[in-house]
């Protein structure tokens, strides 16, 4: 009499054992242009701003109530979507997210005080902070796990080539479009892409088999075809690593097995965010007070940027092959070492310069490794969630940092708002310390494991 035996794979594994197929190309290409488009909108508002604040008599604080709308959109959105994303699938998130931030971009247009425009930038964010976890954990999950920080990288280069780009098309065509034009584009071109999404974006293998369906095991053979080639033997049965009580919710990252890294993950982004926005938002302002030309000043933040992108995917190639933990700490080093000399660098302009450019590594490229450790720390059930509560974490930092860059440039001038820098990256590579070697390195085990080196 013969027998037949059911054979158990991991899904994880032949994704990782794989190349770089067409369909995996195709898939990753599509989100790096959702996440362009996100980019486009997040940034098309501080150019067409002061259009907007003419033409409503919008002082200031009003404008101000603008922005921090979208910011705190966004950080409701990435929690929300990135819990909706583990739940439900990613497709549908970023669907729903796409719709969200293209639809209420295109009322924009027509919006009549400014109480709709506020409220419709904080919908707008929602759907815009909201594609952002699950676009990273498609990614990752649709990439091999030697290409799979320079995927998950380029997809988030996405967002600040996409706001160049916003910035780049604000600037001419808002003479001839209006503010309103601009909204017009900003949701015309994410409902085009939306049904492109529709048809061409497939749902991630890995998330239908952590859903132990049968009809999630036909639909992950199909898609693993598609990426591989290779056709399984009915005989094996495909499985997710990872056992989580409370899959795709917040309970789920403060699970005995997994609190520790979300605690410490969450720890680094709000610092390093706190960090990252007192700079970007107030460089210029902190340069002019140097003694810098506005227009000169301008720069400032230009440079800080063009590094970080410049940087971004050289860095991702080296995430797999190095602990993601001493990476951050070196970086962090580097953030420390550039604030202190920053705050004593007065107006030498070359050395400024240097250390501003250095910026973009040491005190943004954080996030990079950040994301990837995500990727690799939690299983497919939570990674969605776990990404969007990192991000929506992180914006809470941005919003910190945002409102207390003015108080220290004025209070303790340049080179005091400079040296202060320093405080939350100090307080972010401490948390850094906690971060245990199973947990970056396999994904934490079901009870916690003890901090140690490799």
């Amino acid at each position: 009499m013969s027998t037949s035996t059911t054979l158990t794979r991991d899904i994880k594994t032949i994704i990782d054992e794989g190349q770089m197929t067409g369909r995996r190309w195709a898939v990753v290409a599509l989100c790096f242009l959702i996440a362009l488009l996100d980019g486009f909108d997040t940034q098309s508002i501080a150019f067409i701003g002061p259009a907007i604040a003419q033409d409503f008599a919008m002082g200031p604080a009003d404008m101000t109530w603008v922005i921090t709308a979208s910011t705190i959109g966004m950080t409701l959105g990435a929690i929300s979507l990135g819990s909706f994303g583990d739940r439900y699938g990613r497709r549908p998130a970023i669907l729903i997210a796409i719709f969200l931030f293209g639809a209420f971009s295109l009322m924009g247009a027509y919006a009549t005080s400014p109480t709709q425009i506020i409220v419709l930038r904080f919908l707008i964010g929602l759907g815009m902070g909201g594609a952002t976890p699950s676009l990273l954990a498609l990614t990752g999950e649709y990439s091999p796990a030697a290409r799979r920080g320079t995927m998950i990288t380029g997809v988030l280069l996405g967002l600040p080539a996409g706001a160049m780009l916003g910035g780049l098309l604000a600037a001419s065509w808002l003479p001839v479009l209006g503010w309103r034009g601009i909204f017009l584009l900003g949701g015309f071109l994410p409902l085009v892409l939306l049904i492109v999404a529709y048809v061409l974006l497939p749902e991630s293998p890995a998330y239908l088999v952590s859903r132990k369906q049968e009809a999630g095991q036909a639909e992950a053979r199909r898609l693993l075809l598609a990426m591989t080639g290779k056709v399984l033997p009915d005989t094996v049965r495909l499985v997710s690593a990872g056992k989580v009580v409370q899959g795709a919710s917040i309970a789920g990252l403060f699970e005995p097995g997994y609190r520790h890294i979300t605690l410490a993950i969450s720890a680094i982004y709000l610092f390093n965010w706190i960090a990252w926005f007192l700079l970007l938002q107030w460089l210029p302002t902190a340069l002019v007070a140097l003694g810098l030309a506005k227009a000169q000043a301008a720069y400032g933040t230009v440079v800080v940027n063009a590094a970080f992108i410049a940087m971004a995917l050289p860095l991702s190639a080296f995430l797999p092959k190095v602990d993601p933990r001493k990476l951050l700490l070196g970086m962090f080093a580097v953030g420390i070492a550039v604030a202190l000399g920053l705050g004593l660098a007065g107006d030498r302009w070359p050395v400024v310069f240097t250390l501003v450019a250095l910026a973009g590594f040491g005190i943004g490229g954080q996030q990079l490794v950040l994301n990837y450790l995500i990727a690799n720390a939690y299983p497919t059930q939570l990674r969605a969630t776990a990404t969007g509560w990192g991000i929506g974490i992180g914006r809470s930092g941005a919003i910190v940092g945002s409102a207390l860059g003015g108080l220290l440039v004025t209070n303790a001038g340049p080179s005091g708002y400079f040296m202060t820098l320093a405080i939350p990256l100090v307080i972010a590579a401490l948390a850094t310390f906690t971060v245990k070697a199973g947990a970056v390195e396999a994904g934490p085990a079901p009870n916690p494991v003890a901090a140690g080196t490799r």
